[in-house]
């Protein structure tokens, strides 16, 4: 898809490093760099292998990576069908302010109508106010009565009844 300068297109083998170098860039914009754990070689097998589960298109502005969309297929079953939940979305700062994230968005949400899918969703971190600003100005809803629940590391381990496996 190519809109007023920007072009989105869907990663390709041998880009890793590529998505990787983005995903630490908003780590680092999160404040969260040191819980990346993700290395070249996960993300090369989460994107490129066999069966991929999750998938990541590019933005590109003048022919330079500018920034990226990484996301993969939920279900509802209220809704009975699947959608789109967007992990990540990350625009370089040199970049912004040019309708890349917007273009990102779109090009998901033009490919949630495409396929039928019921919905597309993400998650924003509650002190991020440009990006919640910049995401209610696209129309979209918070859901302040739904809280994320999570299981990790040590406390995923115990609840299973299991130990870690061996690297």
């Amino acid at each position: 898809m190519s809109r007023a300068g920007v072009t989105i297109r869907p990663a390709r083998p041998g880009e890793a490093g590529l998505v990787l170098d983005f995903v630490r860039a908003l780590a680092d914009y999160e404040k969260l760099a040191h819980e990346v754990e993700a290395d070249e070689a996960a993300i090369d097998a989460a994107l490129f292998g066999a069966a991929p589960r999750v998938f990541c298109d590019i933005a590109e502005w003048a022919g330079k990576p500018a920034g990226f969309a990484l996301w993969f297929y939920s279900y509802s079953t209220f809704r009975g069908a699947h959608g789109i939940y967007l992990e990540d979305l990350f625009v370089h700062p040199e970049f912004r302010g040019k309708g890349i994230g917007k273009a990102l968005l779109q090009h998901l949400a033009r490919r949630c109508v495409t396929e039928g899918l019921a919905r597309f969703e993400w998650q924003v971190l509650d002190w991020n106010t440009p990006s919640i600003a910049f995401y209610e100005a696209q129309g979209a809803r918070r859901h302040p009565e739904w809280q994320r629940c999570r299981l990790d590391g040590e406390a995923l381990f115990a609840f299973a009844g299991t130990e870690p496996l061996a690297v």
